[in-house]
């Protein structure tokens, strides 16, 4: 028997932002320098020809010209190794985040986008959004060897999210207890042209393996990526 309700979903998004910092002692140095460079252009274009800047002295601006271009690129280069290793450091805390946090899901009922999940107590489960108003709708479900196990057609033909729920139990009166199974939803509107659909399953961790560096859930016998759960129930 397959149970078809209308219901709303409530997904958890995450988003990062990313913000940039501009070194205010660069800032400052870059400043200098332009402003010394002026100066020292000034002072050249209307020096007196018969009385010159005196050598020790203009040599002498030179070397501050000189340390302060040094100064320049040392802060430049600074600030490429600290935006690296902050790089580095938020991509490490990520991983680390994701591989050690995703134990939690152990034993917890996620979604995700998919239309394969297993029979678990008895049970599948999947949701559907039409992005817009049926005419009629087709609910097929097969098993991993992609044989039809059971078929029906849909009364719930709104538009917006669908629940399915399936008992086990195939057209021909079947139990099945165990396995995956992907559901297929077919929706026509009323000139006989198809509907786009959105799937979406449920099912609870079974396992979960970090062993390659990247959290991946399994879920009855379906792997998912950590990543991609949508909600956590």
């Amino acid at each position: 028997m397959l149970v078809d309700s209308v219901s709303s979903t409530t997904s958890t998004t995450s988003t990062k932002s990313t913000s940039s910092s501009s070194s205010s002692s660069t800032t400052t140095a870059t400043d200098s320098y332009q402003t010394f460079l002026t100066l020292l252009t000034t002072q050249l274009q209307n020096q007196d020809p018969t009385n010159p800047v005196d050598t020790t002295a203009f040599t002498t601006q030179l070397v501050q010209l000189s340390a302060l271009e040094q100064q320049m690129s040392t802060n430049d280069k600074l600030d490429e190794l600290n935006s690296s290793v902050s790089d580095l450091a938020s991509s490490v805390a990520s991983s680390l985040g994701t591989t050690s946090g995703a134990v939690n899901y152990h034993g917890k009922t996620v979604e995700a986008e998919g239309s394969t999940t297993p029979l678990q107590d008895g049970e599948a489960t999947w949701e559907y959004d039409l992005d817009s108003a049926a005419s009629s709708i087709k609910l097929t479900i097969a098993d991993s060897s992609g044989n039809t196990v059971y078929s029906d057609v849909s009364s719930s033909t709104a538009a917006g999210t669908h629940e399915v729920t399936w008992d086990g139990v195939g057209t021909n009166g079947k139990s099945y207890s165990s396995g995956t199974y992907t559901l297929s939803v077919t929706a026509l509107d009323a000139n006989g042209k198809s509907i786009d659909t959105t799937t979406r399953f449920k099912g609870t961790v079974t396992s979960v393996d970090s062993s390659s560096g990247t959290a991946v859930l399994n879920v009855g016998g379906v792997s998912l990526s950590a990543d991609k759960v949508l909600t956590v129930f």
